[in-house]
Parts: C-alpha cells; structure tokens; sequence
C-alpha cells in the first residue's frame, strides 16, 4: 500500500512547470530537472497528492501507472505542457511510498508500454522496475566537512582514494552472506578507512540498475541510490557518517552509455529519444548499450542535472566519469564502416566534448572544492585543462599508461627486468601534462588477470615483497593514489562481486604485514608534505639514479613547497639485498630512514640502514654528497633529510 500522502504543503517542490522551466529545459541549459520533472508529492490548491511530469515529445497519451490505480493504462493521464514535450499532471491522494511507472502510448497510435521515471528520486529493489514516490529531507551533520573540503580536494592536498564495491567490501556471514545495507556498512567502511589512513573512498556505481552483473555501470536511475542496500535517506546516512569520520566520498558516474532494458531511457517514448537513432553512433559494442545523443539540448540537461544532482542533494566531494574515451572518438571499438565521422570529417565526437565541457563548467561553476576524475585511457591533449584554453576542464585523469606499464614490468621475473626499466621511467615524458591518479582499481583483478599479489613473480615470499614493492613505489610516485578494496589484504583471488573479501587472510602475518604497510605509506603521505604538495607540478620530481639496468634500481627525489624536507625514493627490483650502494645527495647532514617495504613489521626480512645514514663527501650522481645504502631484497626506501649536520 503506497504511504499517506503529505498533509502539508512542501515548499521545496513544484506543483507546477514554470515558463522559464520549459523555456532552460528545450534549450540544454536546466541543470535542476529532479526539482522539477519527475515525481513530487506535496498539497496543490489544499489537495494532497503527487506531481508528475516527464519528457516524452513523441508519445501520442501518457498516464501514470501505479498501486494507487491497480496499474490501469489511463486512469492518471498527464497532459502536455505548452510544447516542451513535457507531460504532467496532478494525481491526488498519491503520496511518498507510492509505486509507479508511466505509461506511454506511441505516436500514430499502437499498443502502449510501462516505462520507470528516468528522474525517479527512488526505485524498488531489483528485479521489480518501478520507480517509487520520495521525497528528499535527510538532516545532515557534515558542516564541518563541507567547510573544509576545498582544502581537502585540492591539487597539492593528500589524496589516497579506497575504491569500494558496497556489495562485496563486506558481507553478513549469519544471514547467509547477505550485502550488508547503507546504514549497516556505514561506521565499518568510515572507521576502516580512517583507521587505514585513506582520504577519500571512491563508490563503484551506486545509481540504480537492473543487473548486479554490471557492477553498476549499467544505470537505468541516473537520480536514485540503488534499492539494493536501503533508501535513499539510507545512502545520504552513509555519505554524512563518511564524511563526519573526515572521509571524503567520490562516486562512479556513467554518462558514456545506459543499458536497453524494456523499462530503462532505451526508445523512451517509442522513439530514440535518449540515444542516437543510427546505431553507428547509437550503439556501444563493448558492452551492447546506447550511448546518449549529446547534441540533443534535452539530453545534456538530464546528464549535467545528474551530476549536480549527485554533489547537491547528496554532499559527494567528487565524480569519477567512467569510459570518457569511449565518449571521444566516433570509432572507438568500432571498424571501419561501423561509424560516422563528424561534420568535418574526423574521428572526434564533437557533441561529446562539447558535453563534457560544458559539464566540467557547470559543476565547477557551481562546486569549485569538488573534482571531477576522468577515466581516459588514450593521449588525449588537456584532459585536465581549463575550457577556456581549449581543455576538457576535468579536475584529475586516471593515468592509465602508468597502470598498464608498472603492473608489465611487475610481472616479469625479477631476472629480466634489468631490460624494462623504461617501462618506470617512461612516465617522465609525460607525468605533468596532466593531473594524474595512479590507480590500481577492480579492472585490474578481474576477468581472468589475477589478483595483484597473484600478479607477483617468484615464490610466496618474493610474491609479498614484490607486492609491498610495487605499494612503496606507487605512493611514491607523483600523483594522486587509488587501491581497489582488497588490495590492502593481499588477497590471493580475483574480486567476485557476489562474495566478500577475504577478511580471514588476516588471520595470516604476511597479509597483516601488506595491510600494515599500506596504513604507513597513507601516513607518510599525509604527513610528508614531498610526497604529495607537488603531485601535479615537475618541480616536485627528480631522478637521481635511473639508468642503474645492471642492478636494476631507481632512484629518485620528491619535493614539496619551501622549507619541506626532500624525500629520497630508492627501489631494488631484484632480490638480491645491496650493501653500500650510493646515491647521490646535494649536501651534507643525516637521513632518516621513515619506511622500508622489507621491514619485519611488514612481512619483510629486516634489511635496512638501521634508522638513518649520513651523507658523505663522495661526489655522486652529479651531486656533491652520497649516502652509502643498504637496499633490502625487492623492497623501496624513503630517507628524510633532516638538515642536521
């Protein structure tokens, strides 16, 4: 039985669709549509019910379906608004909890067919479809949060990113490993996070979507928290407590492509009203979805709605778009004949980086302490540029090429790598023409690649070296940082979607020791300005040693604004342990020993420079000073200069 219906009036919502609505709706420029189309209950006139208004331009009738009718074609029809394309109308006594779809007939006439509301505030659970009457009130406590965040987001801020799938970081072993819900996960995740030093978490895709298999990066509710885990007040509770525990929150975002489930945006009103009609610019190969017309004004108010939608009604601190390089290029997995080429003849979508623009302008014009992260696997120019200047506008780039070419030279035996050590360093060429993100994500451990410890070579031992390695290194490069769930563990298997984590491993010294490790270099990146003020600027980066291929060691410096002391980063990729290997310093004093990846602690075998080494007058690296290193088996060291002499 649907709720009672409100007894008051809500000021916060329409009963009624403006000139000025319709008017910023047709022209692409309404970037609030879920305060106005969609479903709302409220009091009309001292009636209480629900208003209800969708874009539907081509449907011949259009009626609302729900439990308050018996699901009756016709019963609540909607009426057109001017000529918008909008449909709305006034149900009474429909009111927050009521089920419903709506039901469209096709122009000329035909048999007509149930659609769910694409600005639905909330869904029913999967498998059932409907979208269900909510009203947003959550009260919130994250003032101080919000009040922080800019320093929190910026560039030259820490940023180490816990990337999370709520249906597996944790399950309820009593209760036949049922997903834990909103609610439930929310003072686990925080106090797990916090605990293990992680700025922000990033949430795989919590819109709505009919199919658990797609991890969520099939979205049919672009406006609605998944009913999976609870409802949307649950959701806002998670991000609230999140941020109360100083945990910022950044969720998944899919404007590249939506799934063509019967009662999803596919053909909405009989026509291809969300997608492009021709399927050479309609139709994702990869994952045999729609993709959105972008030159459509409607359509990019809808996506540029959702995403303010997400950073407004719901406080998040940042979006990450997914596949922006399937959204770039006409051809992307496609032959030749299976695309069109834009008005001038190339491969760019041009409606799609005009949207993306135009998205990056208006959440930062409206956020400017939030970020926007692109998934952007090719050389595109300026991904992370300004618009005025003729870049994307995005805030940080996941650096794929870093991802692709560190997890090769990883998986080599430790023997051959003396001849890939370019794979390391290539980054240089590159490392600053964008703001990057170095992730290690779920696309890495799944679909038949192995987890990231199964990655490893060599025998268990050298697997967990290699893996505590590879952390040491990557925290330590310049950029900001990303770890799947999982990771911190050194789980064994690949992710599964449906089961949990492999908390038990902990039961084990080398996995606590890998999960220990991480807790130290998140703190060592907090706590070391070098190693994350200058993340996107060259002046916080220098080799030392990066042509030594016959010991196959790297060498390099961070650096952070003014007085900051410098961290010296020096890798051994081989097992073999090396006692007095120099490196070159510019001047005299001690070094401190902050972390060792071989340290007993982690798992490791204890070799190291017993807490710190002072520099000697050996002229080395082109410096005038070196330090004389012991570098442990397979393992990274990070040396403080503490100025003293």
């Amino acid at each position: 039985m649907p709720a009672h219906p409100s007894t008051h009036a809500d000021q916060h919502h329409p009963m009624r669709l403006g000139d000025m609505d319709l008017h910023l709706f047709n022209e692409g420029s309404h970037f609030h549509l879920a305060d106005r189309l969609g479903a709302h209950p409220g009091v009309r006139d001292g009636v209480a019910g629900t208003f209800f208004a969708v874009w539907a331009p081509n449907a011949e009738a259009v009626s609302v379906l729900g439990d308050f009718n018996g699901w009756s074609p016709g019963r609540d029809p909607l009426h057109p608004t001017g000529s918008s394309g909008i449909w709305s109308g006034f149900v009474p006594t429909v009111g927050r909890g009521a089920l419903y779809k709506y039901h469209l007939v096709p122009h000329g006439g035909g048999p007509g067919f149930a659609k769910a509301d694409p600005l639905a505030l909330r869904s029913e659970p999967p498998p059932h479809t409907a979208s269900v009457v909510e009203r947003l009130d959550f009260e919130w406590h994250d003032h101080a949060w919000l009040a922080a965040r800019r320093e929190r987001n910026a560039l030259g801020s820490p940023m180490s990113i816990y990337e999370v799938h709520l249906g597996s970081w944790m399950r309820v072993p009593e209760e036949g490993h049922r997903p834990m819900g909103y609610r439930e996960i929310a003072p686990r995740l925080a106090g797990y996070a916090r605990e293990h030093g992680f700025t922000h978490v990033e949430l795989m895709p919590v819109m709505e979507h009919p199919f658990s298999g797609s991890w969520g990066y099939q979205l049919t509710g672009y406006f609605a928290p998944t009913a999976r885990y609870g409802t949307p007040a649950d959701f806002a509770f998670l991000v609230d407590h999140l941020h109360r525990e100083g945990i910022g929150v950044i969720l998944d975002w899919v404007p590249s492509h939506f799934p063509t489930d019967g009662h999803g945006l596919a053909v909405f009103d009989g026509t291809h009203l969300y997608e492009h009609a021709d399927p050479r610019k309609g139709f994702h190969p990869d994952w045999t979805s729609a993709i959105f017309n972008y030159g459509r004004h409607e359509v990019r108010a809808f996506l540029i709605s959702s995403a303010l939608h997400w950073v407004e009604k719901y406080h998040v601190d940042g979006l990450r778009v997914d596949a922006v390089a399937s959204m770039l290029y006409l051809d992307y997995s496609r032959r030749e004949g299976e695309w069109l080429p834009n008005p001038h003849g190339g491969r760019d979508n041009v409606e799609a980086i005009h949207f993306l623009r135009r998205m990056n302008e208006v959440v930062y014009g409206a956020h400017p302490d939030v970020q926007v992260f692109a998934e952007e696997s090719t050389a595109w120019a300026m991904v992370t540029r300004p618009t005025s200047i003729g870049g994307l506008g995005f805030g940080l780039k996941w650096d794929m090429g870093w991802m692709h070419d560190t997890l090769r030279f990883f998986q080599r035996e430790s023997v051959h790598r003396r001849w890939h050590l370019n794979d390391l360093t290539f980054r240089s060429l590159y490392g600053f023409t964008e703001n990057f993100v170095l992730p290690l994500s779920h696309d890495e451990v799944v679909h038949g690649k192995g987890s990231l410890l199964g990655k490893m070579p060599g025998d268990p031992w050298q697997k967990f070296a290699n893996l505590r390695l590879l952390y040491g290194y990557m925290w330590a490069m310049p950029g900001k940082k990303l770890l799947f769930m999982g990771g911190e563990l050194a789980q064994w298997r690949e992710w599964q979607h449906e089961e949990s984590l492999d908390w038990h491993l902990l039961q084990s010294e080398s996995h606590r020791g890998v999960q220990r490790l991480v807790h130290d270099l998140n703190r060592a990146h907090r706590e070391l300005a070098a190693l994350h003020q200058l993340d996107c600027e060259p002046e916080g980066f220098e080799w030392v040693a990066a042509e030594d291929h016959d010991n196959t060691v790297l060498g390099f410096l961070r650096r952070g604004r003014g007085a900051a002391p410098e961290v010296l980063v020096v890798c051994n990729f081989t097992p073999m342990p090396r006692s007095g290997y120099r490196v070159g310093v510019a001047r005299d004093g001690l070094w401190r020993e902050v972390l060792n990846s071989d340290a007993r602690d982690y798992g490791g075998s204890g070799v190291g420079n017993l807490g710190a080494v002072r520099a000697e007058p050996v002229a080395w690296h082109g410096r005038s000073h070196s330090l004389p290193l012991t570098l442990p088996p397979l393992g990274v060291i990070y040396l403080v200069s503490t100025g003293a002499s």
